[in-house]
């Protein structure tokens, strides 16, 4: 039995982070401390003064733990990393759905690429950004291939040297056909160079290059090279013109504007690279009400500083908040360098955190309703289906599950899953049903759940702390929802009671015209009104998980179809036939195209092209 007042006792003077545990084991709150005893007794004493937030979360606490650490700046990240592990009901959370798109440098590859992702590895790639939205992410890696002979194939070295012939993009003089070995990594370097001058901004002597090539070759009378550069230079001078920002120097700054409203927040962020503005990005903060805006500005800074590739030389923020200090020896300490926190009073910086601050109160003024609409859609929806089920735990994480067998095919089963509302596809997972023979429903649910859960187990089990992140099925739901009914839940239910895995499962029905009817939980069937948002959110989830497992039994049935076809083509293996799926979509569209058209695909070249157009013409 954990005795509160006695562990209180034990609590050492040193820096460290401590983590609040309901009756159920679950972290509920995690914070950081200068001193260990002093803050975590605040929380047990003069309970009159306490918010009503922490009032709330007081009484939960059933435990607590601690971990000590050297410096203040050690507390703050290990905080952070925690945070991001375990989700906990009572910190402040980014309610953010974004990924936001990069420019990605593979400088850990021999002849480096440049691409867009939205996924952010700890590798030795250099990444740019972050950009609003993909167009300005297209726009410049249009200009950087027109004007630098960099690869876009995705070939690996020094395993794929001299494979295949030079692509189309080396006979249009875009590549300069490293894959043939044509072009010296020394020589590929300095294009890369050039490239990330570019991307930091730096138009001005690619300008001047381009515009004496332009000169010499009007002077040559070479009028259609003239007229190639001209367009170029037109590129980058628009480009520019919607990026600029003026007397802000050259140096990589994030400005921070903030205002609340009632019990929400926004924040708003421009980012400013080498000058120029390459996007901004607002952030909703729900109930603000309860917290200081020195405690809420901080927090902000954590999660999201905690979470980006990339950290400026200087944040801007519109007005001062906690922990500036700390915040600056973490920020400095992660990305290497002396990283400051500004909050100007006047002058270029002090405008600009005043604009982004009116920007943040506009947005909120435009989208305040907009984003309750959408909040009730989510975060109310789970609540009224809460209630319908009659329960009082959390639905953070629901995970969703259907079989698909049809045309006597073989069967596969789709998971997804839904946090706080809204799908998470990054989590999503297809199966192949490996132990059932023929359309068996039961049989399959039982082998995929199982299958799903013993993969937790091994993950948890084998993986250390610091690499759970890793694992594909790392986290426990809250809830299954089975596109099925009684049958089908009593053999998860076995399966799980067989694992010891203690998730709450339900059942999604629908009625004569297949269309979704309600929940089954307990025993009991439960209808919701069809207005409701939980019941909305149900057929949400239900259509998901029904039309991600048709999608991958289609697919499957499709590359059966393929191989039937396109492994009679010379010179098409497995990575070609999956590559012209993936870019043309269907067989038909395939036996359509041209051969130029068919050269685009990536790993293909001419010959291959070739093959393909003769193969589907005899």
């Amino acid at each position: 039995m954990f005795d509160i007042k006695q562990e209180l006792k034990k609590l050492p003077e040193k820096p460290g982070v401590y983590l609040m545990k309901n009756s159920d084991e679950v972290i509920i709150y995690v914070g950081k401390a200068k001193i260990l005893k002093n803050r975590v007794r605040q929380y047990f004493q003069n309970s009159s003064k306490h918010s009503p937030k922490v009032k709330s979360m007081v009484s939960n606490i059933d435990s607590f733990e601690y971990i000590v650490t050297d410096t203040e700046v050690e507390a703050l990240i290990l905080e952070n990393n925690l945070i991001k592990k375990y989700e906990p009901k009572y910190n402040i959370m980014l309610r953010d759905d974004k990924t936001y798109p990069y420019i990605k440098l593979t400088l850990n590859e021999k002849y480096p690429r440049l691409f867009m992702t939205r996924r952010l590895a700890k590798d030795k790639a250099k990444y740019f950004g972050p950009y609003t939205g993909s167009n300005i992410i297209k726009e410049n890696l249009e200009i950087i291939h027109k004007l630098f002979p960099i690869r876009r194939c995705n070939k690996r070295f020094p395993r794929d040297f001299n494979k295949e012939r030079p692509c189309l993009n080396y006979h249009i003089g875009q590549c300069k056909a490293p894959c043939n070995k044509l072009i010296s990594e020394q020589e590929y370097k300095k294009y890369i160079d050039s490239a990330v001058d570019f991307l930091n901004g730096k138009h001005d002597n690619i300008l001047k290059q381009l515009e004496a090539e332009m000169l010499s070759a009007s002077e040559n009378l070479e009028f259609e090279r003239a007229a190639e550069l001209r367009d170029k230079i037109i590129s980058i001078k628009r480009l520019d013109e919607k990026q600029v920002i003026e007397d802000v120097g050259m140096e990589d700054k994030d400005v921070i504007g903030f205002v609340r409203a009632g019990d929400e927040a926004m924040v708003q962020i421009f980012f400013i690279r080498g000058g120029k503005m390459t996007g901004r990005e607002h952030f909703l903060i729900n109930n603000a009400d309860e917290v200081s805006r020195s405690e809420l500005l901080s927090e902000f800074i954590k999660r999201f500083y905690g979470g980006t590739p990339f950290i400026p030389k200087e944040i801007i923020s519109q007005e001062k908040f906690d922990d500036i200090n700390v915040i600056e020896n973490w920020l400095s300490e992660i990305k290497g360098q002396k990283v400051i926190v500004t909050i100007p009073q006047k002058g270029e910086k002090h405008k600009l955190a005043e604009m982004a601050g009116k920007n943040a109160m506009i947005i909120l003024e435009q989208f305040g309703e907009q984003l309750k609409r959408e909040q009730r859609k989510t975060i109310g929806a789970l609540e009224e289906i809460k209630n319908a089920l009659g329960i009082n735990k959390e639905l953070k994480r629901i995970e969703s599950y259907d079989i698909s067998n049809t045309q006597g095919f073989e069967s596969v089963a789709s998971m997804v899953v839904f946090e706080d509302g809204k799908p998470k596809r990054s989590d999503y997972r297809k199966f192949k049903i490996k132990t059932v023979i023929g359309p068996d429903d039961y049989a399959s649910m039982s082998e995929v759940i199982g299958r799903r859960f013993l993969r937790y187990i091994k993950e948890k089990n084998e993986l250390k702390d610091d690499e759970q992140e890793k694992g594909k099925f790392n986290k426990l739901p809250d809830i299954l929802f089975l596109d099925g009914g009684k049958g089908q839940i009593s053999a998860v239910k076995k399966v799980l009671e067989e694992l010891k895995i203690n998730v709450l499962v339900c059942g999604m029905v629908k009625d004569s015209f297949h269309r979704t009817r309600g929940l089954i939980f307990e025993g009991r069937e439960i209808n919701m009104p069809y207005t409701s948002e939980g019941f909305k959110l149900i057929t949400r989830i239900q259509d998901e998980v029904h039309r991600f497992a048709i999608e991958y039994h289609r697919r499957l049935r499709q590359q059966k179809q393929l191989h039937s076809v396109l492994d009679d083509i010379n010179g098409i293996g497995e990575v070609r036939r999956k590559a012209l799926m993936k870019h043309f979509g269907s067989v038909e569209k395939i036996r359509e195209a041209e051969i130029e058209e068919l050269a685009k695909v990536d790993g293909m070249n001419i010959k291959a092209a070739e093959n393909i157009y003769e193969f589907f013409r005899r």
